[in-house]
């Protein structure tokens, strides 16, 4: 599919926030802890989530859509046999599987990771992390192994605060009876999803938004529950950037405010100028929302680098939304990319779109503006957050452009065209 691009029009009106890509997927591989039938309330429906429900319909478990829910509902015996590979290949969140297997199986294998194209991505945080449970893991060519023996609670601590690493310690912490304790979490938004919905089935979790964590697992979990996906930090934060690139007045409704607060400090500060209302809270009863009234503003660079850090800080996700708004502002803006050894590299694709990039090595480069975007015909890098900012570029470019291949787009974006085009974007697609 590609993306057809009638670019430098004003947006105006609202847009609702969409439902979390990595809350999905994590409770997705969280939903195999349970034996019960588990109805996950407002799915995103993108292609890593199709991708994962794909393996779980492979490995014999029953997935119904049902409107926007999903309805799992797992057999007796899992079919690892049967795991579909090549979508179990395409997507990076099959290694949190692992953390709700150790529980069914004391040695199994499952297909190595793909998704995103950003370099290095080593597991050794998940192999550190669960062999404190009793469990190894060994990364083979293709596949990764694990086994294990008898499971017993432990202190974990992580070397970084990685998402998914934290992730796969609370799944497999979640059916040890005991008390296990995981330092140095990560307390990002997909983690504060999956302990709200190991609560939700029974687990004891406290310490959820901190970076510690205490998990009171039991043996067994049956039961039949219903659990909502928060909305998408990422997703506000795309349309927080083509408001800014497009110099419009739009609202994004239920931003989930308390994973945005860092860029719309940092934005503050070049000059953006925006307001918020209507505090509520998400349907899992955890997550903030607010309103988010965004006003066409003049931006200059930020005084200081701009990078990321984790949570409570800025979001990985949104950092390189950061290199598409800086081709549009006064001055020049050092990003730092620490986390992935190519991701910075994908930010100088901007280049085709007129604007002036120096990457100073894999993981910084500062960009000069501003720019008159120009419309242009690129191939959307293999990586979501780098493709989805050739986007947000393309809408600011005055003139016709078209963006190609765009499956990594949908892999984490949800209706995206039919979005922009309620807000007066004028984009299409269409095959070849």
């Amino acid at each position: 599919m590609n993306f057809s691009i009638e670019g430098g029009k004003v947006l105006a009106g609202s847009v609702e926030t969409s439902r979390s890509k990595n809350g999905a997927v994590a409770l997705l591989a969280a939903s195999l802890l349970n034996r019960g039938t588990t109805t996950l309330r407002n799915v995103p429906k993108i292609e890593e989530v199709n991708r994962l429900i794909e393996v779980l319909r492979s490995l014999g478990v029953a997935v119904e859509w049902q409107g926007t829910d999903v309805v799992i509902t797992p057999p007796e015996t899992i079919a690892l046999a049967t795991i579909d590979r090549e979508a179990a290949m395409r997507t990076r969140s099959i290694i949190m599987f692992i953390g709700s297997l150790v529980h069914r199986f004391p040695a199994f294998d499952i297909p190595q990771s793909g998704g995103c194209t950003l370099g290095l991505r080593s597991v050794r945080q998940h192999l550190w992390a669960l062999e404190k449970f009793g469990v190894s893991i060994d990364a083979l060519t293709d596949h990764f192994h694990i086994e294990h023996g008898m499971l017993a609670p432990a202190e974990v601590i992580l070397y970084e605060a990685s998402d998914t690493a934290t992730i796969n310690a609370l799944l497999a912490a979640a059916r040890i009876p005991g008390t296990s304790v995981i330092k140095y979490a990560s307390a990002n938004y997909q983690v504060q999803e999956v302990c709200g919905f190991l609560r939700a089935i029974g687990v004891g979790v406290e310490g959820i938004g901190t970076p510690t964590l205490t998990v009171t697992g039991i043996a067994d979990i049956n039961q039949d529950i219903s659990y909502s996906i928060a909305q998408d930090p990422t997703d506000a934060m795309f349309f927080i950037a083509a408001a800014v690139v497009t110099k419009s007045a739009i609202t994004i409704l239920s931003a989930p405010v308390e994973f945005l607060e860092v860029e719309l400090f940092v934005l503050g500060k070049m000059g953006l100028r925006y307001s918020v209302d209507n505090p509520h809270i998400s349907d899992n009863g955890i997550t903030k929302l607010v309103n988010l009234h965004l006003e066409p503003s003049e931006l200059t660079a930020f005084p200081e680098k701009i990078h990321a850090r984790p949570y409570p800080a800025l979001n990985i996700d949104n950092l390189p939304f950061f290199a598409v708004i800086a081709t549009v502002t006064s001055g020049t803006t050092l990003i730092h990319d620490w986390s992935y050894e190519k991701r910075a590299i994908y930010y100088t694709e901007l280049d085709r779109l007129g604007a002036r990039t120096s990457l100073h090595d894999p993981h910084r480069i500062s960009i000069e503006g501003p720019t008159r975007l120009k419309a242009a015909e690129v191939i959307c890098p293999p990586a979501l957050r780098p493709a989805t900012i050739i986007l947000v570029g393309m809408l600011g470019a005055k003139g016709h452009s078209l963006l190609r291949n765009v499956y990594s787009i949908n892999r984490g974006y949800e209706d995206i065209v039919r979005r922009l085009q309620s807000l007066g974007a004028d984009i299409n697609t269409h095959g070849g």
